[in-house]
């Protein structure tokens, strides 16, 4: 097992009795609506391949594969395109977090591109004049909740690092597909027409969501975006500096500066500081496998391992999918992940953080609060190893769904698992340059402090957000074996070990494993999705003692899996995700 190793990654805490906070509580919020499920077969390939949230998006990935570019190309031509066509899960003015590995070197290694906090914001940035938390809407709609955008500086940097085609030809489809236009999907549409109240705040986000009589854009309209066309124009012909040092960058800090409404404190100077950081992959060992991903500020890659960890005490290959104490074993793992999530996990640059997460020790201590076939009473964090202790409070922040996946594989073997974001459905709702920007700072607990404690999530200036994102690369004998990852807010860290679970265990093909109705548990609640035959488990889980929601749970997962020298791509049923390869 590795995690890493910093001087900033100490400290443990005694526990503390805290009720139920605002995560628990407020993160029930619909996640994105849903869009119909339709089964789709897993792709094979010999060379490269890539799964990606849409259609177009993948097409201009797959032109840059088929004509010999990287998968760090790939994804440039990929990201810029879903930031027009399906603006509300990430773009030009959002994060991601990426697992990349060499083929070349063998070296498995991630980038942090997550948004950071304005210099001049402080802990208390969204609570009133009485130190009460905001209402998330009212943090999130408007320039308060930008943080400084990462997404741009990563393809930049890394297109430098391991690119080989053009910067200006990767840029051009997009720019190109913005300039005269493209269908409007019905995923798309949808997302438009739930969200209309809070996209029409501002006239040109309203301009651009609605047609002329004021309605939201339908399935099948031809959308233009001259504006983005321009950015991309501009961003072709001088570089990810007109972005953090340009025109680019001038005009994202006069919007979020200028409204009336919520104006925000972006500054010039924070562009011009932002960093990528490259950060080691955080390992934890499964079965034969280990399961590799990203570390703080995601909780992604520890909560995942925590639960793989915990749920490897108990025989889940011999109960199987079908049966309902598997289920409650995995859901109480998760609910005592998420209690180590919400006290412990944060930006580890700036917050001291436990050694012994991951330990296999302290997951066997954990595991032996879960009695297969009676759910937990409570889920309270643990006590894990580390060398100076201090206490903290459980996070009270709200992370909701949106957010997009994409897995790209090179000829040479190039591998890109990364998640990208702009955090909630059309971000702050705040345009700029033709594309939306992030409301990322809500990320951030609302709270600074509980009972006089203060919660490691908390806003600090320069500080990065906790996020759940999760892009995953699985290793069997040191070689990949199955990168993958999701879209879905907190509830992305549970879809991606149900899918490990599923594959690893119960042996179903990739697509299957994707395919699996969910069930997801983080802080009580047992989630099923609705009209799936997961809502067969809601008799038998409440028996056990659970509270059950049937909801919409509306994953977007992609997978690539190394199989036999051949390339196995699958794409969730839920989204309109494709798999391309030769």
């Amino acid at each position: 097992m590795h995690i890493f190793k910093s001087s900033a990654l100490l400290a443990a805490t005694a526990l503390l009795s805290v009720p139920l906070n605002a995560a628990q509580t407020t993160d029930s919020i619909a996640p994105e609506a849903a869009s119909g499920f339709t089964k789709k077969a897993s792709v094979s390939a010999s060379n490269y391949m890539l799964a990606v949230a849409n259609p177009l998006a993948a097409k201009a990935g797959y032109d840059v594969l088929k004509r010999g570019g990287s998968a760090i190309d790939a994804m440039v031509a990929v990201q810029t395109m879903l930031g027009l066509v399906e603006p509300q899960s990430s773009g030009l003015g959002g994060g991601a977090f990426m697992l990349y590995y060499d083929a070349k070197s063998g070296k498995l290694t991630s980038f942090d591109s997550r948004e950071t906090a304005p210099m001049t914001a402080r802990p208390e940035l969204f609570q009133d004049q009485n130190g009460k938390p905001l209402k998330f809407y009212q943090a999130v709609v408007g320039g308060l909740s930008v943080g400084t955008p990462g997404t741009v500086k990563l393809m930049s940097d890394l297109h430098t690092r391991f690119g080989s085609e053009p910067w200006a030809d990767l840029l051009l489809p997009a720019q190109q597909t913005a300039q005269r236009g493209f269908k409007v999907s019905a995923r798309l549409a949808g997302a438009i027409a739930k969200d209309k109240k809070r996209l029409s705040s501002y006239p040109d986000t309203q301009q651009y969501f609605f047609d002329a009589a004021g309605e939201p854009l339908t399935a099948g309209t031809v959308l233009k975006n001259p504006a983005y066309a321009r950015t991309l124009a501009t961003l072709a012909k001088d570089g990810a500096t007109a972005f953090y040092n340009g025109s680019i960058g001038a005009a994202i800090v006069n919007k979020v500066q200028g409204l009336e409404n919520n104006p925000g404190l972006l500054s010039l100077q924070d562009l011009s500081n932002y960093r990528v950081i490259e950060r080691p992959a955080i390992c934890a060992p499964y079965r034969q496998y280990e399961v590799c991903g990203m570390g703080p500020p995601s909780s992604g890659a520890l909560t995942v391992g925590q639960i793989l960890g915990i749920s490897s005490h108990f025989d889940l290959q011999s109960m199987g999918a079908d049966n309902a104490t598997a289920w409650q074993v995995i859901g109480d793992a998760s609910r005592l992940a998420f209690a180590d999530r919400g006290r412990y996990m944060a930006d580890s640059d700036f917050v001291p953080m436990p050694e012994g997460l991951l330990d296999a020790n302290y997951l066997a201590q954990r595991a032996k609060l879960i009695k297969p076939g009676k759910a937990l009473e409570t889920a309270s964090a643990g006590e894990p190893r580390w060398e100076h202790p201090i206490v903290m409070a459980d996070d009270q922040s709200i992370e909701l769904p949106s957010t997009t996946h994409l897995v790209i594989v090179d000829k040479m073997g190039n591998i890109v698992s990364m998640t990208s974001t702009i955090e909630n459905g059309f971000g702050s709702r705040v345009m700029s340059n033709g594309f939306l920007l992030n409301n990322e700072l809500t990320d951030f607990s609302f709270a600074s402090y509980k009972n006089g404690y203060p919660i490691a999530n908390r806003l600090e200036p320069g500080k990065r957000p906790r996020s759940s994102m999760s892009p995953t690369i699985v290793l069997k004998d040191g070689k990949p074996y199955l990168a993958l990852g999701s879209p879905g807010g907190s509830r992305i860290i549970g879809y991606v070990a149900a899918t490990l679970i599923a594959h690893l265990d119960w042996g179903m093909p990739i697509n299957e494993a994707i395919n699996l109705p969910h069930l997801v548990n983080r802080f009580g609640t047992y989630d099923l999705e609705k009209g799936s035959a997961a809502t067969r488990f809601q008799a038998p889980l409440e028996a056990m003692g659970f509270k059950v929601k049937v909801r919409d749970l509306n994953s977007g997962l992609h997978a690539v899996l190394f199989q036999d020298g051949k390339l196995v791509g699958a794409a969730d049923p839920r989204r309109e995700g494709i798999v391309l390869g030769d």
